[in-house]
């Protein structure tokens, strides 16, 4: 494994402490802005999130979770996997601790996206069906977004946090783009995380092993700094992009990825513009007039019931 590899592209449980399976923060050398925990818990197990100065969404994996926090107990319904759509969250303010419990038989897991603020926005649940679901893309770059924590959704102080799942043999973070420089109305200067799962796609034979499940993941550098990842991923894998141009994510054939997205950076908006790689981002043209794949979306049975929960499709940016 190169030096880039290893300094920006972490293994399951390598970045473990203190209970978490995986904790990335300031502490990660070259890191400032975003963060990242994520928990496997046992039915009735708790762990807590302590100290204040930092913002933290709270999502579900697989299982339900009560968390309590500024005197008050909110239940998280959660799902039974990334790969059964979008889950209720909740956002807690800078102000805020919590301990989070869970509610679910067998094995559950959460992750909690943070950054680091002195801004503080009040604590605010996200119900499933509140939960904006949008299709990007078109045929093999079809993928879905929950786009729970953009600006739009969330108000939050400083992190823009999605969740994307792209089907089997698909595409995503696709063309190549980068957010590393400041160019008001033209490009973000966001530091981001990527925290992947893969599974064996709906429909797999039984016995196909989920340890086996894989996909690719590929950051190249751009002129803010020299970059180079190219690696198979698992579920629970993590990527830091502090910059350069990031993509494709493809979730090879057999088996459905999920990744979720926190980013942030200093620019005094909480914006996120992205500029495609010049060499291919008139792949993008191709897409007009494309069906989306027909796998999509994914859906809980919540939310497939909820009437306010809607799709929208667009083919402008990237993910």
């Amino acid at each position: 494994m190169t030096e880039q590899v290893e300094r920006w592209f972490h293994r399951r449980g390598e970045l473990a402490e203190g209970g978490w399976e995986t904790v990335v923060d300031e502490r990660v050398p070259g890191w400032e802005h975003t963060g990242l925990r994520v928990a496997r818990l046992a039915e009735g197990e708790s762990i807590a999130l302590e100290g204040t100065g930092v913002e933290r969404l709270i999502v579900p994996l697989s299982g339900s979770f009560e968390i309590a926090h500024d005197d008050e107990v909110t239940v998280l319904n959660g799902r039974n996997s990334v790969f059964d759509g979008p889950t209720d969250v909740l956002y807690l303010s800078s102000a805020s601790t919590a301990t989070v419990t869970a509610r679910t038989a067998g094995e559950t897991r959460f992750l909690v996206a943070t950054s680091p603020t002195d801004i503080v926005r009040p604590s605010a649940y996200m119900p499933v069906d509140e939960v904006p679901v949008e299709l990007r893309g078109a045929g093999a770059s079809s993928r879905q977004v929950h786009n729970f924590g953009r600006k739009e959704s969330l108000d939050a102080a400083r992190f823009i946090v999605v969740e994307v799942i792209t089907p089997s043999e698909n595409w995503s973070s696709y063309p190549p783009h980068k957010h590393d420089i400041h160019e008001p109305d033209h490009e973000s200067e966001l530091e981001e995380i990527y925290y992947f799962e893969v599974a064996p796609t709906k429909g797999a034979p039984a016995d196909v092993s989920e340890e086996h499940a894989f996909g690719m993941f590929s950051t190249y550098s751009s002129p803010a700094g020299d970059i180079d990842i190219d690696a198979r991923v698992f579920t629970g894998d993590v990527a830091l992009v502090p910059y350069g141009y990031h993509g494709p994510a493809v979730a090879a054939p057999g088996y459905d990825m999920y990744y979720l997205n926190v980013m942030a950076g200093p620019d005094p908006e909480r914006s996120w513009l992205i500029s495609d790689d010049p060499a291919h981002g008139w792949v993008r043209d191709t897409w007009e007039g494309q069906e989306f794949d027909s796998r999509l979306p994914y859906k809980t049975a919540a939310a497939a019931d909820a009437a306010s929960n809607t799709v929208s499709t667009t083919t402008e940016e990237t993910r």
